[in-house]
């Protein structure tokens, strides 16, 4: 991919049990040439230790010194991309976004696999308890986030998120499912919120 030393950091936040080597990344690598050539792209590979993911998340923020940096989080990504927005002060799209992942992953406790990288761990309620403990509240400012939902989501409720940061930009599209068919439809509406410029 073509970048520049000046250009914007484009920080991509998988979801749980996913990877830098899913889907919407490949989509990602695929589109950015053509759509915004100078910008570039860091994925982060979270693991599954939320106080780990988020350290390493905003490591990838960080590392854009002083460029323009946008991020977008998928799922439990999504999450975390709206602690980094409240943390940091960055613009932040979330697509298909976990809204209260700490309760969302009571029913998934115990052993789990990771697909995409092959690992096996034991999710733990002491997890859980550190998503609970990052809750941002209201330190988000709606101005920062982009919510990109799904009506059809079969692992979410999309309702969830909207009503926990009223005021952010939407945009909701009935039917789909938890992956956000078409996902390179909207990666220019994204990416023209995230570094306030045109892509086409």
């Amino acid at each position: 991919m073509t970048s520049s030393a000046t250009g914007p950091v484009l920080v991509y936040l998988h979801g749980f049990n996913s990877s830098p080597k899913s889907r919407k990344v490949s989509e990602l690598r695929a589109l950015l040439p053509k759509l915004a050539p100078g910008v570039e792209l860091v994925v982060p590979e979270l693991g599954f230790d939320p106080e780990l993911a988020l350290k390493r998340a905003g490591e990838a923020v960080a590392s854009a010194g002083s460029r323009p940096v946008g991020v977008i989080g998928s799922s439990m990504g999504g999450f975390f991309a709206s602690v980094l927005s409240a943390r940091l002060n960055v613009r932040a799209a979330l697509i298909n976004p976990a809204a209260w992942p700490h309760r969302l992953l009571q029913d998934h406790l115990g052993p789990q696999h990771n697909p995409y990288t092959g690992e096996d761990y034991n999710l733990t309620p002491a997890h859980t308890s550190m998503l609970e403990a990052m809750e941002p509240g209201d330190a988000v400012d709606p101005g920062n986030l982009f919510i990109l939902v799904q009506t059809e989501d079969e692992t979410l409720d999309y309702r969830e998120v909207l009503a926990k940061h009223p005021g952010a930009m939407t945009w909701i599209q009935p039917g789909g499912d938890h992956r956000f068919q078409r996902f390179e439809r909207v990666v220019p509406a994204i990416l023209a919120f995230l570094f306030r410029c045109s892509f086409r």
